[in-house]
């Protein structure tokens, strides 16, 4: 019996390219700790590096500061010894999750026989592993050709196609471009959702939403469902809590690169590691990663005509703006910080969540390689990084039961800015009013100046 177990797991493995070795993280609390002092946060940085601890909030020791919350993953084997370092410390906590394990096992039970293969039956409030989504890939292509094309990205570092859609009604004049990806953490699946969720909005609704309409109708959406297809693997065959991606390095010793310090925006300069072993190695140059060369290559190409750059995550409910990398604003902050806070309003309203925004070195911690300050360097004018729900009930293991809402409120947030893009850029009313005033107002001051000189 043990050798026909062993032989199922190692088919399992060579089909999903897994491990037979799953992580588990039983007994695993997730605590919330506020340090009161900068010398507690300082001593809770230290401890968070030499025990190598998985932060979920922030994810650089650096950012703890005092008065701040601090989401950390703490091993059963660890927990007693650190609750007791707490409390020697006056250092206050509170169990955010109380079995890590048990929650992803509540949460993300899977029976792939009750999943359907067909468009139509095709849940949108569930997760969905790679296989199937690379097969509703193939199924949204075929069953809306006359608005979407699916194209090759790249290849990932284990040799899987990376795919993204284009979106658009036909057209015989050069369109804009708005960008979104989806996954670049493995594990924050409630993004890879939100694509998916977001790519049946346009083709559904266009005909009945004069927002999605007239943005199909001038510019073409590009849309990666899943950037780091092997850490996505990864995350549900193996380990569940994997970010990263899954190139080797130091001789195989440690796996992965944080996909969002790998862009060359002051790379691996501030709240990155050059640490294989943390959740935020930059890797060993910017770019080294192929899913990262991969958008480089396609997004230079294509920057003279984006207009918007989102990049979707979880968690912590974020609208952030340029920068991470510094403290200094983006040149067009102020229409920035309006567009995205009309965006939140717009998220608020769905389901009475707030969002907040702002740069993210202001309102989020200092980071640097990510790619909506990398867009914003290109000259992109809007790019934005979403942080989607929730505030930490349940981190990276948001249940089934919040894809829907997370989702809805999400799409609200983001037509938002379509409409302000629709408005700005092809509203030909607009236009002939801005033109029709312009020439009115020359008139004005020609009369004016007659009249001055007789």
């Amino acid at each position: 019996m043990k050798l026909i177990l062993w032989r199922v797991c190692l088919l399992g493995a060579f089909i999903y390219g897994g491990s037979c070795l799953k992580v588990e993280y039983n007994g695993d609390q997730v605590l919330q700790i506020i340090p009161q002092t900068e010398k507690q946060a300082k001593y809770l940085q230290e401890l968070t590096n030499n025990w190598l601890l998985d932060l979920w909030d922030p994810n650089i020791p650096e950012a703890i500061h005092a008065g701040q919350e601090v989401h950390v993953r703490i091993p059963a084997s660890h927990l007693n010894e650190m609750k007791n370092t707490l409390l020697q410390n006056n250092i206050p906590y509170s169990v955010l999750i109380d079995d890590v394990q048990q929650l992803i096992n509540t949460n993300t039970a899977y029976n792939k026989n009750l999943r359907s293969v067909s468009l139509e039956s095709f849940d949108y409030t569930k997760y969905h592993p790679i296989d199937e989504i690379y097969t509703w890939s193939y199924q949204i292509r075929d069953a809306y050709p006359d608005l979407v094309t699916l194209n090759y990205l790249g290849s990932t570092y284990e040799s899987r196609p990376i795919y993204y859609f284009k979106i658009g009604l036909p057209s015989n004049k050069k369109k804009k471009i708005i960008w979104m990806d989806c996954g670049i953490h493995a594990r924050e699946w409630v993004s890879v959702a939100f694509c998916q969720w977001f790519i049946r909005e346009l083709l559904e609704r266009h005909h009945s939403n004069n927002v999605i309409h007239k943005a199909l109708e001038n510019t073409d959406f590009y849309i990666v469902p899943v950037i780091n297809i092997d850490g996505f693997l990864y995350s549900w065959t193996t380990d569940r809590l994997w970010r990263k991606t899954r190139s080797p390095h130091n001789n195989g010793a440690c796996f992965g690169v944080d996909l969002n310090r790998n862009f060359d925006s002051s790379w691996c300069t501030v709240g990155a590691s050059t640490n294989c072993s943390t959740n935020t190695f930059c890797g060993p140059r910017p770019f080294s990663e192929p899913e990262a060369y991969a958008v480089q290559q396609l997004v230079n190409s294509l920057k003279s005509d984006i207009l918007c750059f989102l990049t979707m995550h979880s968690y912590g409910q974020y609208i952030l703006l340029p920068y991470g990398y510094t403290t200094s604003l983006s040149v067009n902050h102020e229409e920035m910080m309006a567009v995205g806070e009309k965006a939140a309003n717009s998220q608020e309203r769905i389901h009475g969540l707030k969002y907040s925004v702002g740069p993210a070195s202001h309102i989020l911690y200092i980071n640097a390689g990510n790619s909506m300050d990398w867009a914003a360097d290109l000259g992109i004018p809007l790019t934005y990084t979403f942080e989607l729900r929730d505030n930490g009930t349940y981190g990276f293991v948001l249940p089934e039961n919040q894809i829907k809402p997370t989702c809805e409120e999400t799409t609200a947030a983001v037509l938002s800015i379509i409409e302000y893009l629709n408005e700005k850029h092809f509203n030909s009313a607009s236009s002939i009013f801005s033109g029709t005033l312009w020439i009115n107002l020359s008139f004005s001051v020609l009369i004016g100046t007659y009249y001055s000189l007789f």
